[in-house]
């Protein structure tokens, strides 16, 4: 009996973490979002393996925006039903996140994917995008916290600097923004006219990097480019939030990055890591450095063909300009670390492919796509190539596989043509191409294979014959341009 009433509960308290997230039809959506001054939406589909794992998280952090100071509504609409409100905003992957400010569509959600990181952007979403400091006090207590902060020391809040100092702060969503025009604050920080400066908190301070940084750029993009660079330095901690403002090449160190509990013992690594990093920058050489904990970041290392270490030593994994990836397979030390930087540079280390096996036998109508055979098929300047990546959970790929294979047996004889699908969820993408959402296709003519086509027509058969009779280089020697069969030869028959 005890146990049905805890299971009882138990359900009880997860559906009402889920009623936090507001569910927005066709119908509503107009009204539900038209009275929040800010509003998260997430746009999915029931079959969609990444929303599921976005799910908890979502819901984690729609009851923590709730109670918020000031409160955050996250919802969600289901695009496999409401299909109009999708197409207005133009969803094609799941799941999109798009961020309303008054009923409108503000921008794209691109910050990351778990509760704590999701309220961090939503509460400053929500807030002032710089907050004023008007005493002493208030800028001491600005800097006092574990993350970089900006202050821009103005005249008058609505000089022209100070205008761009704000259009800036609403973009970058992880720095921490405050301003001031008053004259003591100014005198305390030693400061005349109107300037910026970048501060680096205590616990990230050292010898390697000037702890505060002053901001010379005064437009709006170059000002976004010098803070966002030197928020992160010279090597910053790498998280799901900013991973993608980290430019490339990159090297990052895996380990257990901590800097509540162990902030001592996580600045240990960082700054052997930052020691031969500046030493190799110094050199004239254009390469990045990172640090991230192995709980949040730690999948990565399954994608560069890394095992999962115990964290007390950093494991590295460096990421190439076009997005290759290349394992360190030495223990970490100093010497090693910066041999292996040295060898990354130079291209003397080999890249890791993400890959299925090769398929044994791969003479089916559809040809089976990995990592280690994308080259050889897809890459193939004497075919043009037309390839479905897919994930085996993905309800639109299903109900698209008995069309492409039938596509496939249609173009059999087509000696010009391959029709080929690859498990992007098991195999490693190449740039140049783009998978977002599934499934993705693209048409890779030959003689142009550094610049593939996404295919946005029809999904029916019909559909992809008609656009490779128009697009395929040869021509289809069964169709014709306009897709159209044509008629045997009666005189050849005979």
């Amino acid at each position: 009996m005890k146990l049905i009433v805890f299971a009882a509960a138990l359900a009880v308290a997860f559906v009402g973490a889920a009623d936090d997230v507001l569910v927005l039809t066709d119908k509503t959506f107009a009204s539900e979002v038209a009275p929040h001054d800010v509003m998260l939406v997430e746009f999915y589909a029931p079959w969609c393996g990444h929303c599921k794992r976005l799910a908890p998280e979502y819901e984690k952090a729609a009851t923590a925006l709730k109670k918020a100071d000031i409160p955050v509504p996250l919802a969600k609409v289901d695009c496999t039903v409401e299909t109009e409100t999708c197409s207005k905003f133009g969803v094609s992957g799941y799941p999109t996140l798009k961020i309303f400010k008054k009923g409108e569509f503000s921008k794209d959600y691109d910050g990351p994917r778990e509760a704590d990181g999701i309220v961090k952007v939503m509460s400053k979403e929500a807030g002032p995008v710089s907050r004023k400091l008007e005493t002493v006090e208030a800028a001491r207590t600005f800097l006092d916290k574990a993350t970089v902060g900006v202050i821009g020391f103005f005249d008058s809040e609505t000089s022209s600097l100070a205008s761009t100092f704000m259009k800036v702060a609403d973009k970058l969503s992880d720095v921490r923004f405050a301003h001031t025009i008053d004259e003591k604050v100014k005198e305390e920080f030693k400061k005349t006219g109107e300037s910026i400066t970048l501060y680096r908190p205590k616990v990230l301070q050292s010898k390697f990097e000037d702890a505060e940084v002053d901001i010379s750029a005064k437009t709006s993009d170059a000002l976004k480019s010098a803070i966002q660079g030197e928020s992160l330095g010279l090597c910053a901690e790498r998280t799901m939030g900013n991973a993608a403002n980290f430019e490339k090449p990159l090297v990052v160190a895996y380990f257990n990055v901590d800097y509540v509990k162990n902030p001592k013992g996580t600045n240990y690594w960082r700054n052997r890591v930052m020691k031969v990093g500046k030493k190799i920058r110094e050199e004239g050489e254009s390469i990045y450095f990172a640090i991230s904990g192995l709980d949040e970041m730690g999948r990565e290392l399954e994608e560069c063909g890394i095992e999962k270490s115990d964290g007390d030593k950093p494991v590295v994994c460096a990421w190439g300009s076009d997005n290759k990836k290349f394992q360190m397979k030495e223990d970490f030390s100093m010497d090693t670390f910066e041999q292996f930087v040295r060898d990354f540079l130079a291209g003397n280390v080999e890249e890791y492919v993400k890959s299925e096996p090769v398929p044994e036998s791969n003479d089916e109508p559809v040809k089976v796509v990995v990592g280690k055979n994308f080259d050889e098929i897809v890459n193939n300047e004497e075919k043009d190539v037309l390839i479905e990546f897919y994930a085996p959970w993905c309800g639109h790929c299903k109900s698209l596989a008995p069309k492409y294979d039938e596509l496939a047996k249609k173009l059999e004889d087509e000696d010009s043509v391959v029709i080929a699908k690859m498990d992007a969820t098991a195999n490693d993408v190449p740039s140049p191409y783009e998978v977002r959402g599934f499934p993705t296709i693209y048409y890779s003519p030959k003689g142009s294979k550094d610049s593939p086509k996404k295919y946005e027509g029809g999904r029916e058969v019909n559909d992809f014959i008609k656009y490779l009779a128009k697009e395929s280089t040869d021509g289809l020697n069964g169709y014709d341009r306009d897709g159209k069969k044509k008629k045997k030869d009666k005189k050849s028959e005979l």
